[in-house]
């Protein structure tokens, strides 16, 4: 299982540096390899949220884009309940004291690492450094846009 984060996932909706590299590397990878979780759902709803507030989004294409990033998860993703082993697991990733990690990422992590993901894709470059640190697989998946 290929486990992917918000912050991957946000540019295959939101115009950003990194989509059509995201969009390209989501392209080549088996659909039934690829899996989220339903967190993602909500950070998405909070990033998109976010936006409307800055003013970047008003709320009607705000609720557009969420609808859009259900659809993109229900064919292409499966998405994955999370249980209170993968709470239990990701305040143990936060209580460690050593990562720096914020819930939601340890949330991320403790999700994939409970159901052995090959690999955790995520953009975020402190997760990134944070999963290594925990010994888990992640990936950017793609190369940084310079």
């Amino acid at each position: 299982m290929r486990y992917f984060d918000t912050s991957i996932l946000a540019p295959l909706i939101l115009s950003e540096p990194a989509s059509v590299q995201v969009e390209r590397f989501v392209r080549r990878l088996p659909t039934g390899e690829m899996a989220t979780s339903h967190w993602a759902r909500v950070e998405m709803a909070s990033l998109l949220a976010r936006r409307v507030r800055m003013g970047a989004l008003d709320a009607r294409a705000a609720r557009t884009a969420h609808e859009q990033f259900d659809s993109v998860l229900r064919e292409t993703f499966a998405t994955i309940d999370s249980t209170r082993a993968d709470h239990d697991l990701a305040c143990a990733f936060l209580l460690g004291g050593r990562t720096g990690l914020r819930g939601g990422d340890a949330l991320h992590l403790a999700i994939a690492a409970n159901r052995g993901a090959e690999y955790i894709y995520t953009l975020d470059q402190a997760m990134l450094a944070a999963g290594r640190s925990l010994g888990l697989p992640t990936a950017a998946g793609i190369r940084p846009s310079r």
